[in-house]
């Protein structure tokens, strides 16, 4: 089973099976977090809140929504940083929300998670709606890890996954295809 520090429990390899709301083509709102840790250079203090979707604008991103720490979440997490500085110049952007019951705790996750995954370039924050994550998202309740792939501001692929069963393959695939 994934750490859960949200007051959350599921069995790690249950599946996961309603997609989120949000499909290719969708536009990918506004929403509001408080930046935890990592992007030091991005002149975004910790506490801060802001919509980093909207300081992104039309920028190709990959978003990881996530409920749970550990399984293959932080190997997600360090790869998409180093996709973010690798591809600096195609400006590519990223962003990991942290979501769970108690926003004291979800605030720690995400410090643990930044810490783990060593984020240098990738903001990790805490969604306003820190139990369900932007509401306009209309993410799953069900999942641990929600990752939206957009570019020109609208979806080009959402993955929903347990912790343990991450395909970050798929996700990094993904990521390439919107750089192209």
């Amino acid at each position: 089973q994934g750490t859960s520090a949200f007051g959350q429990t599921r069995e790690a390899n249950a599946p996961v099976d309603k997609p989120s709301s949000l499909r290719q083509g969708d536009s990918v709102g506004v929403f509001y977090v408080t930046k935890v840790a990592g992007a030091e250079d991005d002149g975004v203090r910790p506490g801060e809140q802001l919509c980093y979707r909207c300081r992104y604008g039309s920028s190709p991103m990959v978003m990881v929504f996530a409920r749970r720490t550990g399984g293959r979440i932080t190997e997600l997490v360090k790869r998409i940083d180093k996709a973010v500085f690798s591809n600096r110049k195609r400006r590519l952007k990223g962003l990991v929300t942290m979501m769970g019951e108690n926003s004291s705790a979800v605030k720690a996750a995400a410090g643990q998670v930044a810490a783990e995954a060593e984020v240098e370039h990738v903001p990790v924050v805490v969604a306003k709606e820190v139990k369900t994550g932007p509401l306009n998202y209309k993410l799953p309740a069900d999942a641990d890890v929600t990752i939206v792939v957009a570019k020109d501001s609208q979806v080009v692929k959402t993955h929903t996954f347990t912790s343990e069963k991450v395909d970050i393959a798929a996700v990094m695939d993904e990521v390439e295809r919107i750089l192209e």
